[in-house]
């Protein structure tokens, strides 16, 4: 897989450049900031594009870049990192694109196993979030009536912060220890309490559903 990299921080940067050159992926630009990236990958094509979300330009230059890089090449992936799992950097992210893009913690990526399947599914089209974000989404109290998500089960909550991280129904049903039937039905079901009707296309409605139990959790995060 061709890869790019941005990065500030010089031994994080070289550290990733390590492991991917040792996962069999092709390097091909490493810059330090959001504009120099931008300036090489007007000449070099990439598959992924690995940005540090805080970066120059200042404050969170890996969001400005991100967004230029969108504009300017559609098809590539983006993968942010950062050292914080914020929900507000996750919405900020989710604007900017609900395909082949992901958000993972520095900490969590550092073998080739990880980074690599990370990778490979943002490659392939899918969201990757950070699971303890999901997670701690999926553990807060739901005390607020209006929550629109007050009507999901304990289980459907489950499948949903499970559909958050960017997880395929078997993957779900590897996670929680039932069938892929049972997932679907769970599914179902979460689109029909969301009101996410049936003519609208499979994918887009899971897509709406994880950003409709985001945006319930804001602001309780």
């Amino acid at each position: 897989m061709r890869v790019a990299l941005a990065e500030d921080g010089v031994l994080f940067r070289e550290g990733l450049l390590m492991l991917l050159r040792a996962a069999g992926h092709q390097v091909v630009c490493s810059a330090s900031d959001g504009d120099e990236l931008v300036t090489l990958l007007s000449t070099q094509p990439a598959d992924v594009a690995i940005l540090d979300i805080r970066m120059p330009p200042e404050p969170d230059g890996g969001l400005i870049t991100a967004e230029r890089l969108r504009a300017a090449h559609p098809e590539m992936g983006l993968l942010f990192l950062s050292h914080y799992a914020e929900s507000h950097y996750l919405m900020r992210i989710l604007e900017i694109g609900t395909e082949r893009i992901g958000y993972r913690l520095k900490e969590k990526v550092g073998s080739v196993d990880v980074l690599t399947d990370t990778l490979t599914r943002i490659d392939n089209g899918e969201i990757v979030i950070e699971p303890v974000l999901a997670k701690r989404l999926i553990d807060r109290p739901r005390g607020d009536k209006k929550n629109i998500v007050a009507a999901l089960s304990a289980r459907e909550l489950e499948v949903l912060g499970l559909m958050a991280e960017g997880r395929s129904n078997n993957g779900i049903a590897g996670q929680l220890y039932v069938t892929p039937k049972a997932v679907e039905k769970h599914i179902a079901n979460i689109f029909t309490k969301l009101g996410l009707h049936l003519d609208t296309a499979a994918n887009h409605r899971r897509v709406l559903a994880v950003l409709t139990y985001l945006r319930s959790q804001r602001t309780e995060v």
